[in-house]
C-alpha cells in the first residue's frame, strides 16, 4: 500500500527541500515556543511558500488561544491545525469554526484505555494523530520526544477520521510500525534530526525512502 509522509519541526529550507524532494505529502511548523523546534511565523511563512502543489502544510499548536491562532494564521498560509495540546471536543470544535481549517487532534498513548480520547476527539477532528504518551513525572514536550508506544493497542483496529501514526519511528522502525498497525500515514520529527531541532536532510531523504519502499 502507498503511505504518506509527514516531516514535522521543520524550520530551514535545505530540509524542507529535502522533505519535497524525498515526497513528502505534509510538512509540519511547529509553534510552541517550549519546543526546541519553534519557529518564528515569518519564517514559516517564507518556507511554506516554497512548498509545490499536493504537499500540505501543517501547523502544530499546544492549547493555544484564539489571540495566538490568529497571530499565525494570520501570517502564515496553512492547510491544517495539529491540535497537540489537552484541547477538548468543545475546543477543537470552536478552532474549527473559527478559522474554517480542517483540525487534527493529536491523541497520546499509553495504554489501551486512552483510546477513548480518541473517539471522543474523532466525533469533531477531520483527523486523528496517535503518539507516545510521556513518561509520568519526567519533564517531556507534548511530542517530539522520541518515544514509542507498543503499536499493538493500534492493531486491527478502525477508525472513523483518517489518522496517522506518529512517536519514535526512525527510517529503521518505520516499515515495522506501519505493519503491525497498518497506518496509512506517518509522522516523524526527532527520527530524522541529528540534534534536537535540526533536521538532517540524509535522514530526511532516507526516512522518506524507507516510506515509499513500503
Amino acid at each position: 500500500m502507498t503511505v504518506a509522509a509527514k516531516i514535522c519541526g521543520l524550520s530551514e529550507p535545505e530540509s524542507l527541500r529535502a522533505a519535497v524532494a524525498g515526497g513528502a505529502r505534509y510538512v509540519g511548523f511547529v509553534f510552541y515556543p517550549r519546543s526546541p523546534r519553534a519557529i518564528a511565523p515569518p519564517m514559516a511563512a517564507e518556507l511554506a511558500r516554497l512548498l509545490p502543489t499536493g504537499v500540505r502544510s501543517v501547523g502544530l499548536f499546544v492549547d493555544p488561544d484564539d489571540e495566538f491562532l490568529e497571530h499565525v494564521t494570520g501570517q502564515v498560509p496553512l492547510d491544517l491545525i495539529q491540535l497537540h495540546g489537552s484541547e477538548t471536543p468543545r475546543r477543537i470544535a470552536e478552532i474549527k469554526a473559527r478559522y474554517a481549517l480542517p483540525v487534527m487532534k493529536a491523541v497520546k498513548i499509553g495504554g489501551p484505555e486512552d483510546l477513548t480520547a480518541a473517539l471522543e476527539a474523532a466525533e469533531v477532528a477531520d483527523r486523528l494523530l496517535f503518539d507516545a504518551k510521556p513518561p509520568a513525572k519526567v519533564s517531556a514536550l507534548p511530542g517530539g520526544n522520541g518515544i514509542a508506544f507498543d503499536w499493538t493497542i493500534l492493531a486491527g483496529r478502525r477508525w472513523p477520521r483518517p489518522w496517522m501514526l506518529s512517536g519514535g519511528l526512525t527510517v529503521e522502525n518505520v516499515a515495522e510500525a506501519v505493519r503491525v498497525t497498518g497506518a496509512a500515514e506517518v509522522d516523524v520529527s526527532s527520527g530524522v534530526e541529528d540534534r534536537p531541532g535540526h533536521k538532517d536532510p540524509a535522514l530526511v531523504r532516507a526516512f522518506l525512502s524507507a516510506v515509499a519502499a513500503l
